[in-house]
Order: C-alpha cells, then sequence, then structure tokens
C-alpha cells in the first residue's frame, strides 16, 4: 500500500467558491469520463453531457475524455470534440485501467470539484448537481450516486443486481463499509482531498472506487450519497467474472493493511467543525467505540489461545502452574496484537515498557484466576475439568474489563496518542515531508502535448 503522502492532516472544509469564485475562468468542477475503446458511444456522450451542464450547471465546468490506450478511433474521437466543444479536453493514457485514469487525471486537475462517470450515462444527469453541491458548499468530502436507496430507481437485469448486492453485502461483512453503492460510476470528489487521498490508493482497475471510499470512510472523512435513476447498458464490456476476482483481491489487500495499521488515516482527519473553538475539544474520548471492538477481537482471540494452552499444560501438570504457563504466553501475545492492532501503536519504540507493563496486568489477571481456582478447590475439593474451565471464564471476563481500562488509562494512554516514543501511531507523523511527485504532460486539444509548469500552465481552455 502506498503512504507517501506529504500532507498532515486537513484543515476544515469551507466554501470552495469564497476561495475560488470562479477566478480567472478556471472550472469549478472537472468532470472526467474514463474511455476504452468506445468510439461508438464517445460522442455522444460528451454532447449530451456538455449540453446538460451549460444548461443547469451555475459554474465553470470542464469535461475531461480520459482514453485508457484505446486501439480503436476513440483517441481521434476524443481530439475531434476536444477542438469543436469549449471547456472539452482529451487526455491519453498509454496503460489501461479506470482507476490509472482517474489518479492521473484528478491529480492534475485544476479544478476544486472532480467527478467521473461511465461512458454509457446510464446514471440519470439530473443528479449531477446534487451530486457536486454538497462538496462545494464545504458539507462533504466525497459524493457517490447510489442505486440501493431507497429512492433510487434502477432498472438492469437479475444477475448485476444480485452481483452488486452481493459485493456490498461482502464490503460491510469484511470491511465494515456503511456506504451502500461502491460500483456505481458517478461519483465526485473535493480537489483537497483527493490530493490527500490517491497516493494511499493502490488499484488501478475497477477497484479503485471501493477502495477509495472504504479509506476516506475509514479516515471519518463525509461521504454524501445521492439516490439516482440508472438504467443498466446491456452493450457493456465489463468482464464480470474477472471484475469480481479482482475485487475479491482488493478487498483482501485493503482489509490486511488496516488490520495492521499500514496507512497513515491520521493524515486525513478533519478538525471537528469550523468554529475554531471545536478544533480542540477536551474530555472526549478518541476511537473509543473502535478500540473495544478492537479489544472484544484481540480479547476473544486470546481467550481460545489460552484455554487451548491451559489444556495442553494439563496434560502434564496440575492447574495452578497450566493456568500460570497459559496466561503468560497468551498474555504477550495480547499485549502485542492490542499494541498494534487496538491502540494503532508501530515500530519498535516503547514495545518493551509496554510488554512490562502488560506482565503487571498479566499479574493482576493472574491473581484473579489463581484466585478463583483456589477457591474452586477449597470449595469442592477435586473439581472437573469442565468446571475448572467454566471458573477460568468467567474469571477471565472480569479480569477482561479491568485489563482494557489499564491498558487504555495506562499502558497506551492519551498522551501517547501524538506520536511519542511510546510508537508511532497512525502514519509517521513525525517523518520526512516528501515533494509532490513531477506532473505528466497533458495533452492539448490538437493532440499535441505540453509540460504544464504550474497550474496557470496546466489549464487547457476555459470552460466557457
Amino acid at each position: 500500500m502506498r503512504t507517501d503522502t506529504p500532507w498532515s492532516a486537513l484543515p476544515a472544509r469551507d466554501h470552495l467558491l469564497a476561495g475560488v469564485a470562479d477566478a480567472a475562468g478556471a472550472p469549478v468542477l472537472d468532470v472526467v469520463v474514463p474511455v476504452y475503446n468506445e468510439e461508438k458511444d464517445l460522442e455522444p456522450c460528451v454532447l449530451r453531457l456538455h449540453d446538460h451542464l451549460a444548461r443547469t450547471f451555475p459554474y465553470a465546468f470542464r469535461i475531461t475524455v480520459a482514453d485508457n490506450a484505446s486501439t480503436d478511433r476513440t483517441p481521434e474521437v476524443a481530439r475531434r470534440l476536444a477542438r469543436t466543444l469549449p471547456g472539452v479536453r482529451s487526455y491519453r493514457l498509454e496503460e489501461k485501467g479506470r482507476g490509472r485514469a482517474l489518479r492521473t487525471v484528478w491529480s492534475h486537475s485544476d479544478a476544486p470539484v472532480l467527478a467521473y462517470m461511465d461512458v454509457d450515462l446510464s446514471t440519470d444527469l439530473n443528479a449531477l448537481l446534487p451530486l457536486v453541491a454538497p462538496l462545494i458548499s464545504g458539507h462533504s468530502d466525497l459524493a457517490i450516486g447510489s442505486r440501493l436507496a431507497r429512492s433510487s430507481r434502477v432498472v438492469r437485469g437479475t444477475k448485476r443486481e444480485f452481483i452488486s448486492r452481493a459485493y456490498n453485502i461482502i464490503l460491510r461483512s469484511s470491511l465494515a463499509a456503511r456506504f451502500s453503492d461502491a460500483q456505481c460510476g458517478f461519483k465526485a470528489i473535493r480537489r483537497d482531498v483527493a490530493q490527500r487521498l490517491l497516493p494511499m490508493v493502490e488499484d488501478t482497475g475497477w477497484f479503485f472506487d471501493t477502495e477509495l471510499l472504504v479509506l476516506a470512510e475509514r479516515a471519518g472523512l463525509r461521504i454524501h450519497e445521492v439516490p439516482v435513476d440508472w438504467v443498466d447498458d446491456p452493450d457493456s464490456t465489463v468482464h464480470i467474472v474477472r471484475t469480481a476476482t479482482e475485487d475479491l483481491k482488493g478487498v483482501w489487500r485493503v482489509g490486511r493493511a488496516l488490520a495492521v495499521g499500514a496507512l497513515p488515516l491520521d493524515r486525513l482527519a478533519r478538525p471537528f467543525g469550523d468554529d475554531p473553538r471545536d478544533r480542540g475539544i477536551g474530555g472526549v474520548p478518541r476511537g473509543l467505540a473502535r478500540q473495544l471492538v478492537g479489544f472484544c477481537v484481540v480479547g476473544a482471540l486470546s481467550t481460545l489461545l489460552y484455554l487451548a494452552l491451559y489444556s495442553l499444560f494439563r496434560l502434564g501438570v496440575g492447574p495452578q502452574l497450566s493456568n500460570g504457563g497459559a496466561l503468560l504466553v497468551s498474555a504477550f501475545a495480547n499485549t502485542a496484537a492490542n499494541r498494534r492492532l487496538t491502540f494503532g501503536v508501530r515500530g519498535r519504540g516503547g514495545a518493551v515498557r509496554h510488554q512490562a507493563q502488560g506482565l503487571v496486568v498479566f499479574a493482576i489477571g493472574l491473581a484473579l484466576t489463581s484466585g478463583s481456582l483456589a477457591a474452586l478447590g477449597a470449595a469442592s475439593g477435586s473439581p472437573s475439568h469442565g468446571t475448572e474451565l467454566a471458573v477460568l471464564i468467567a474469571a477471565n471476563l472480569a479480569a477482561t474489563v479491568l485489563r482494557f481500562l489499564l491498558f487504555r488509562a495506562w499502558v497506551f494512554p492519551d498522551r501517547d496518542r501524538g506520536g511519542d516514543a511510546g510508537g508511532d501511531r497512525g502514519g509517521d507523523a513525525g517523518g520526512p515531508v516528501h515533494a509532490p511527485p513531477p506532473r505528466p504532460s497533458a495533452e492539448r486539444a490538437d493532440g499535441t502535448h505540453t509540460e504544464p509548469a504550474d497550474d496557470t500552465h496546466h489549464e487547457l481552455r476555459n470552460a466557457r
């Protein structure tokens, strides 16, 4: 996964036109249409989209045709449209991949709002202004069209309907995604967010959308959903089986990266609100719900490990030695797992201290469980193995609550979450600053290329 984002946390959202105000004719919206061998559909799509924007969109706009290494007449059609229509440009890439095309164009656009839609225009264009309005106003960071909203009207076959809903169930169950429709080709993002988020997105194909949304949601960015009217394109060239396979691989890769804390999502954090008083709210626990979930998962796995070790040790030694040995081994594993997964501490800094403090917590747990075993032995003399396990489970539940409180307040307290010697929390906050990557050449309307030195030279033409 890419982690070389060069900025600190995002500032508070503001109304884009308060700073842009259509200055120097720069477009407020850049709509990208990624295409591959679409010589038939490209011209009707761009003409219809351009007409709709000219009639309904109140600000300057641009339409960018991003050609993904087409081998038919698509590049020629794109260049002709760029020559004849104001506010249209073409961009040629020599490699395939919708995600690659969007990342390339979005990374170098000068418009404050970036959007994309599929060339078949399956989505009703009347949803475009509601899609981008929350981004212009500063209310949201990203916006997506949803075909699965209750008020959406969708016409498509049973097969595609089943695949779409099954895919969203997979995202909800495996990545805890809460957005309703990851695959609808109708999305928008603020440029300041895209500059931070795009370097973290690894996929260059169809999974690009999902990865972008999952990382944005995990970082706490606001995703606005717009119900859309959508009619399936029966001539779609998407290979469903291959795309589904690549998507599942992407789900596994992103899930693993999130589980081990490999992404610096803290660089995407927003202040609580626009009021400066909201940016330093005290007394509010940070990440408590997420930490509770992580702690419970780690605790459940640790308990299974502990019970397995206890049963193994019990074959050769008495209950007290078995309990102590099982607790000791599982305590090291529990502290290490909670350090990384629950409290987000990475790196070796402070690891020895954390394990030492974890041993103190372990000693408290040992006292509780050993005391419970001693009390059981005194009460019943020779209890069965099943009774011992039941008592140990109850004692461990009590010790677990105390363990979480001690971990949060003593072993991994709030003061460590800013990146002190206790370890790196969330992505090398004190690491070196990297310069943004150089911009590739942009294609003029006549098909030639320029090397933009700054945003002024990068603008290809006014939108109106």
